[in-house]
């Protein structure tokens, strides 16, 4: 169900991007059309508010003060200042620009959220409480928010084809994991992962990121980014491996806090940030993969 979601909203958001925009709507965006990734970036914005709420409960168990709503919004800041930097930052005073608007923004958030809590008149849990509200900006938002420039630059179908490679990997983790596992991967952090599991998860990864690349030609013929079929391998393999960093990532989170999932939005998964705890990782790595395969390290 979750992946019939992915291509439904895929093919959603392409349409959209085809779709000429109202007379009022063009003069306003300066464009015939909506900006890409209005999808996309509308179902971000609702991950990083579910997993906001997520990380905050964590955040309590584990016996920090966390505002909900002080959460959800930076996640939400995170998002917006991640995917919606102005294409200008290409060049490189564009870059400056956007160097010191994320820097800027980050500065705000820590003192903002220390003014937030000090409401309470008291200092005790003060640095938690700040730290927690990073967190949330950073590891939900600003992660998060990647996804969405991808979308920006490139196709849907590119950003669905990154999130399937990265999920295979944890489809091919498990069940090898099961079948065949035997040496533990990080015991004090996931006790069911195993280093069989991992290889397994990659080898159906790097598969699924070779097929998912024949994919791509298919679907955008011509496309300016399209990497080879050893490449989208290599790639799959890669994104796999960080995947299951992200997924331990959010295990070290949970455990730290005595907390089996991160919520119990989606029966069977568990929380929100539970589906989503790998593309955050990737996400971050993919962008810049793409972005330099394209056009070199220059910034232009």
């Amino acid at each position: 169900m979750l992946i019939a979601l992915l291509l439904a909203g895929a093919w959603l958001d392409e349409w959209i991007d085809r779709t000429p925009s109202p007379a009022a709507i063009e003069r306003l965006i300066g464009r015939e059309t909506l900006p890409p990734g209005v999808i996309v970036f509308a179902l971000t914005l609702t991950l990083a508010i579910l997993g906001g709420r997520e990380l905050a409960r964590i955040l309590r168990h584990k016996g920090v003060e966390a505002s909900r709503t002080l959460t959800c919004a930076l996640a939400v800041l995170g998002v917006c200042l991640t995917s919606l930097v102005p294409s200008a930052t290409r060049s490189p005073d564009g870059l400056l620009l956007g160097v010191l608007i994320g820097n800027g923004a980050t500065a705000l958030v820590l003192l903002g959220s220390l003014a937030y809590y000090a409401k309470r008149q008291r200092t005790e849990g003060m640095i938690a409480a700040a730290g927690g509200a990073l967190l949330g900006y950073v590891y939900i938002g600003i992660l998060l928010g990647f996804l969405v420039a991808i979308r920006r630059e490139h196709s849907a179908w590119v950003l669905i084809w990154v999130l399937l490679v990265t999920k295979s990997c944890d489809i091919g983790a498990f069940f090898t994991g099961r079948a065949i596992g035997k040496r533990k991967l990080a015991l004090w952090i996931s006790p069911g992962k195993t280093w069989e599991g991992l290889f397994g998860g990659m080898a159906l990864a790097a598969a699924v990121g070779a097929v998912g690349v024949l994919g791509l030609r298919q679907i955008l013929p011509g496309d300016a980014w399209t990497p080879g079929v050893l490449e989208g391998a290599i790639a799959g393999a890669v994104f796999g491996v960080l995947g299951q960093l992200g997924d331990l990532v959010a295990s070290l989170l949970k455990r730290d806090a005595g907390v089996k999932d991160a919520g119990g939005a989606l029966p069977g998964f568990g929380g929100i940030l539970d589906v989503i705890d790998s593309p955050l990782v990737v996400g971050l790595v993919a962008y810049w993969w793409m972005r330099v395969s394209e056009h070199g390290l220059t910034l232009g």
